[in-house]
Formats: C-alpha cells, sequence, structure tokens
C-alpha cells in the first residue's frame, strides 16, 4: 500500500547495496580490505579502540550475496509500511536507531557473554528485526510467512523468531551455536518493542480518543496513516536471517 512512497527504504537499500560493491571490489583486489574491516565491522575491541562509528556503518555492510539478498528481501517487505504508518523521517530515525542498538547489544554480548571481544559482525538483520518487532505489534493478526511459506500471524511469528534468538544466544554462551548475530537481532527487536510501547502506543492511544471526542460531537474525522492493528489480511515474507 506505502511502496510508492518508501523513498527511506529505497535509499537504505541503495546505500547496503554500495557498501557490498566496495566489499566485492575489495575481493577482487581494487581495493584494500583492511580499510573496510576497519569501518565496517563492529566489535567490542572496535568500540574500545574510539571506532565508534562502526556502530552504525556495519549495519549497513554485507560481504556474502546471500546474506544481502535476505535482509534487503525482508526490509523491502516491511519497511513501507512502516514507512508509510509513520512516515519517511521518523521511519529513517527508528531505523538509525535500530542498527546502533543492535550492533551495540553484538559487541556486549560478544565480549561479556560469549567471551569473544573481538567477534566481528555485520549486516542489516538487526535494524530489520527492529522493523518486523514493530510491525508485529503494530498489525499483530496480519499474516506473516515464516521461511517463506508458513503462514502465522504477525505476533505469533515474532515471539517464535525472538525465542530462536534466544536459544541460539545460550547455545553461542556455552561454546557451540552458528555464527548468527543472535545478540544483535534482539536489540534491534528489543528497540521496536520499547518504540512501540513508549512512542507510539500512547500517541496511538491519543488518536482514538480524539477520534472519540469528535464522533460524539458529529465531526468528521480522517488520519493520514493506516490505521494500526486493522483486520485486513496483508502477508510478508520473513526469510531465514543470516548473520547479523
Amino acid at each position: 500500500m506505502f511502496r510508492g512512497r518508501a523513498k527511506i527504504v529505497s535509499l537504505i537499500v541503495s546505500a547496503n547495496l554500495a557498501i557490498f560493491a566496495l566489499w566485492f571490489s575489495a575481493s577482487m583486489g581494487y581495493m584494500d580490505p583492511e580499510f573496510l574491516e576497519r569501518n565496517f565491522l563492529v566489535s567490542w575491541t572496535a568500540l574500545a579502540d574510539g571506532r565508534w562509528w562502526t556502530l552504525l556503518t556495519s549495519a549497513f555492510s554485507h560481504i556474502l550475496t546471500f546474506h544481502i539478498f535476505l535482509n534487503m528481501y525482508a526490509l523491502m517487505g516491511f519497511g513501507p509500511i512502516i514507512e508509510g504508518t509513520l512516515g519517511s523521517m521518523r521511519f529513517l530515525r527508528f531505523y538509525l536507531l535500530a542498527s546502533i542498538v543492535s550492533s551495540a547489544t553484538h559487541a556486549i554480548v560478544s565480549a561479556k557473554l560469549v567471551g569473544n571481544p573481538d567477534l566481528p559482525a555485520l549486516g542489516a538483520s538487526g535494524a530489520v528485526s527492529g522493523v518486523i518487532l514493530l510491525f508485529s505489534l503494530l498489525y499483530p493478526k496480519q499474516k506473516i510467512l515464516i521461511m517463506g511459506f508458513i503462514p502465522v500471524p504477525a505476533f505469533f511469528g515474532s515471539i517464535l523468531i525472538i525465542g530462536l534468538d534466544l536459544w541460539g544466544l545460550w547455545a553461542q554462551a556455552g561454546g557451540g551455536g552458528l555464527p548468527i548475530g543472535h545478540g544483535a537481532h534482539l536489540g534491534g527487536a528489543f528497540t521496536g518493542a520499547l518504540y512501540y510501547l513508549f512512542i507510539l502506543r500512547p500517541q496511538i492511544r491519543r488518536n482514538l480518543a480524539a477520534r472519540s471526542a469528535y464522533e460524539e460531537l458529529g465531526v468528521p474525522v480522517a488520519f493520514t496513516h493506516e490505521e494500526p492493528h486493522s483486520e485486513g489480511r496483508r502477508e510478508h515474507h520473513d526469510p531465514d536471517r543470516d548473520r547479523q
């Protein structure tokens, strides 16, 4: 519904593709990979060395084609809906916040829980997790497709994904698990939950109260964005997330 107005989503995808092209150029020997490693990978060590910008730049960084495809596919599925609901600039602020928090969460978890402060991370899926969680809270009864083909209510699907990330993080803390940024996913989801609870939900309640008051006075009211928690059916793909 909002795809034609998803300017910020388009810019984010373009930025990710541009940085992916830099990594590809480095793999082909056209540029120094050390520059990208120092400036587009986040870790506790990188932050301790003063490279705070990697909290943001790493969230736009991908090395593997499959990795960027999954993240951008999910972003293009959910992002236009949230951008249309919040408005472009508000969506941009939320996305950048989720990016920074998810990167910070990875750094803290890898150093304090996993015991590897040098463990680097990259990828947009922490921020994308925040977008998906926010979608599930705004539109909890809408259908999403887990693994691309299993339809479930958005809220249930998000709880399932969070559970898998918690399980994966527990396995990593015990020395096992897969090379996936579970901490970053959880940090992004946490950002989405807090944004909804403390910013969006109070606003929704105020809007509903204002609508009721105007309707009692017989004054027609029109809202500029789609009303959250609507019952209409909309299916979205949530592909398996890779790395951060």
